[in-house]
């Protein structure tokens, strides 16, 4: 028999209502059917619809059916492993692929978190879990947007602000200015190179990337007023829309992120001259 829960987030009508209004459908990917059934007990004064997965299997055919705002993930149990399903939730083609994760074990080792946190987890709780650790996950996942990385060899959100309550080394790098032009101009051009490599064994993914870098060196263009890296953006963006299936298409993609490379390095020397 579970005890009414009483839910508070601070007492704040205006926070509640902001964090229910992001997690009305919630996938619980668990094999054992109590976590489903506490989280839904908790959850309840949110108006929040659980749906509950046994299996990895189960949970992905049901991610696609009900578009999950928020998924609960165990990390390795019988016919779940968290960390292979949450790789296949960023790298896939669902419209919940950029949904929070929050991964839940009793096995709360720093292996256990570095590797929720490589595979694309947003948030790492413990069980058993109380009212307050689960208030802590909820407002950190809605309140607090973390920037989203589409690469090659991760997908997820910036691990640089991965803020475990279980974790408890270095936040972020400290040499990193995570918001300044340079900063993000290097991130997405080391993506871009990284996403050029890939196109053979990853095409998907390595499209899906070039499209969101190219999107992201727009930005940059903009915010310091360069048209070449803007227009070089945005031809590089248009050419991820043509059929890379055709070697004219692949060989349209390739041209437009040798120029964007190229543009960049005549940059780099002349700002070295």
């Amino acid at each position: 028999m579970f005890q009414e829960p009483e839910f508070v987030f601070d007492g704040n009508a205006r926070t509640i209502q902001r964090i229910a209004s992001r997690v009305q459908r919630v996938l619980v990917v668990d094999p054992n059917p109590a976590t489903a059934r506490l989280l839904a007990e908790h959850m309840r004064p949110l108006g929040a619809q659980i749906f509950a997965a046994p299996t990895a299997e189960n949970a992905y055919a049901m991610a696609r059916a009900v578009n999950p705002q928020l998924i609960f993930v165990e990390h390795v149990q019988a016919g779940v492993d968290g960390l292979v399903f949450t790789r296949k939730i960023r790298r896939g083609d669902l419209p919940c692929r950029e949904a929070p994760v929050i991964m839940c074990t009793a096995e709360a080792t720093a292996e256990a978190i570095f590797g929720a946190r490589d595979a694309g987890v947003h948030e790492f709780m413990r069980k058993p879990f109380n009212l307050k650790d689960l208030e802590r996950r909820l407002e950190a996942v809605t309140l607090k947007p973390r920037d989203w990385i589409e690469a090659v060899g991760y997908v997820g959100p910036d691990r640089r602000r991965f803020n475990s309550a279980d974790y408890k080394g270095p936040r972020k790098r400290k040499a990193d200015a995570l918001g300044s032009p340079a900063a993000r101009l290097s991130q997405a051009l080391r993506i871009v190179k990284s996403a050029a490599a890939a196109l053979d064994v990853d095409p998907a993914q390595a499209r899906r990337a070039l499209a969101a870098q190219a999107a992201e060196l727009r930005r940059v263009g903009e915010a310091v007023g360069d048209p070449r890296l803007i227009q070089a953006a945005e031809a590089l963006g248009a050419s991820t829309m043509t059929d890379l299936s055709g070697a004219m298409g692949r060989a349209e993609l390739i041209k437009r992120i040798d120029a964007l490379m190229g543009l960049m390095a005549q940059d780099s020397a002349g700002r070295a001259a």
